[in-house]
């Protein structure tokens, strides 16, 4: 008898212990922001007035307003084919695209064009969903929500 109540503990205890590995942090925009340091490599954060909200490179996009925006739509910067389709075709920033796509950019467009031949031109690859989700937690302290 008392092995049996023992299972029956267990059996209770057991599936709560095994969902405390899996949990997801809450997003840290203070992490987030040490991250994307590594992001200013190519990134700068532009206001709408031209101030700097940080400097960087001008490689990728300005990532002012990345919020909400239709996916290859700053203007006068030079998207792959395959970004501006995705924005043609309804693409809009939000977190769970982001975190997929900088886990691998041309895996990301493939999978959203249905397209083996689609490319991204972001070589860098932040593949910690973690790290991921704080950086977008960070923009999010940055850059102003879209027009709607």
């Amino acid at each position: 008898m008392r092995n049996l109540c023992a299972i029956l503990i267990l059996g209770l205890l057991i599936p709560g212990l095994s969902g405390l590995g899996t949990a997801t942090l809450a997003a840290d925009a203070q992490r987030g922001e040490a991250l994307f340091k590594d992001c200013r490599a190519c990134h700068s954060i532009i206001d709408e007035t031209e101030t700097p909200v940080v400097r960087g490179g001008r490689t990728g996009p300005n990532l002012y307003g990345v919020i909400g925006r239709h996916a290859g739509s700053v203007p006068g910067f030079n998207y792959s084919r395959s970004m501006v389709a995705a924005g043609t075709s309804g693409l809009r920033w939000n977190e769970e695209g982001f975190v997929s796509y900088i886990r691998d950019a041309t895996a990301f467009l493939r999978t959203y064009l249905d397209d083996p031949q689609a490319r991204g031109k972001m070589a860098y690859q932040l593949r910690d969903v973690q790290m991921a989700q704080d950086v977008w937690a960070y923009l999010q302290t940055v850059t102003r929500p879209p027009a709607p």
